[in-house]
């Protein structure tokens, strides 16, 4: 892969609120709505699955820098969708944009966004990485 090429890297998973993923049972609220901690280690899964084909032998990445928007409630029970799109890649630094959005039930309702970001993950050697900590 070239220096700002992407390689169409991409992932998208899906999730269903359940108690556990609430702001009340991840210490970020009290009410029983997807945590923002929750919700964003969930865009990281997207971003773990989207750089895994672009990973060398031994190699591994870590997150560096997150910004992220969470811009609505979901309630449990609701499945949401989350995406990541690699938007920029120079050498070990992955820069993914982000989304989540609700999975409507069968009515035909429009997905709502729900957040939207930008997670940065660099490229390690897993081993070297560990050795250093």
């Amino acid at each position: 892969m070239t220096d700002h090429d992407t390689g169409g890297l991409g992932a998208t998973l899906q999730f269903t609120v359940t108690d556990a993923d609430t702001a009340a049972a991840v210490g970020s609220g009290s009410l029983r709505v997807l945590g923002t901690p929750r919700l964003l280690a969930w865009l990281e899964a997207a971003t773990c699955e989207a750089i895994e084909p672009a990973l060398p032998e031994g190699g591994t990445s870590v997150g560096t820098r997150v910004q992220l928007e969470h811009l609505a409630a979901s309630p449990v029970g609701q499945v949401v969708r989350v995406s990541a799109t690699a938007a920029y890649v120079e050498g070990r630094l992955h820069r993914f944009t982000v989304a989540a959005h609700s999975v409507p039930a069968l009515d035909g309702a429009t997905p709502t966004l729900l957040a939207s970001g930008e997670i940065t993950r660099v490229v390690v050697d897993a081993n070297r990485f560990m050795s250093r900590t």
